[in-house]
């Protein structure tokens, strides 16, 4: 019994690791049933026996999507002094890896505006993200306070978010480049 229990946990999170690539790579409206749970090479069938519905499943890959994002930063900047961390985050948020492959970058860029669309649960399930990703940003920044260490982090992520969206929404590479460039000067200490 114990090993079905085990492959069932093993089954939900497999769905719910491949609908977060999924869903930032196409959006909330883009996926179907059917289509996360092709990712995950399970038939839209037996969904409702791991979810009750797609918003729950939705709620948890965005959940994991900003926690990984979360604990990539705290990765990246263990070690490293406050000034360099901050740096280490803004260029690789604001370079063209990031921009180029929104299914494994943060959720922000891909899914804020569809999430500013949904229901509670889910601005909710944004914000406890958002939260998360605003106190790693405020340990790398010196400030006279830690209210506006904190008020220069949302500042830093609604600038590389912005910069994100933008330099994926236009058609030319180099205005592309530009809006990332912009970014990281901007952001610069």
């Amino acid at each position: 019994m114990r090993y079905l229990k085990d492959r069932k946990q093993q089954t939900r999170r497999r769905i719910v690791e491949n609908a977060s690539y999924g869903l930032r790579r196409s959006g909330i409206d883009g996926m179907s049933v059917a289509g996360l749970m092709k990712l995950a090479d399970l038939t839209h069938g037996g969904f409702y026996c791991y979810f009750k519905s797609r918003d729950a499943l939705v709620l948890e890959a965005l959940v994991l999507a900003m926690d990984r994002t979360a604990a990539d930063w705290r990765d990246r900047t263990k070690g490293l002094p406050a000034e360099k961390g901050f740096e280490v985050i803004v260029e690789s948020y604001l370079g063209a890896n990031h921009r180029d492959d929104p299914a494994r970058g943060c959720a922000l860029p891909a899914l804020a505006t569809d999430i500013g669309r949904s229901g509670v649960r889910a601005r909710r399930a944004l914000t406890g993200g958002l939260q998360k990703m605003i106190d790693v940003l405020t340990q790398l920044i010196p400030a006279r306070s830690s209210s506006d260490a904190r008020l220069d982090a949302a500042g830093a992520i609604a600038t590389m978010v912005g910069s994100i969206v933008l330099a994926r929404a236009v058609a030319d590479k180099h205005l592309s480049d530009a809006f990332l460039d912009a970014g990281r000067r901007t952001l610069q200490r």
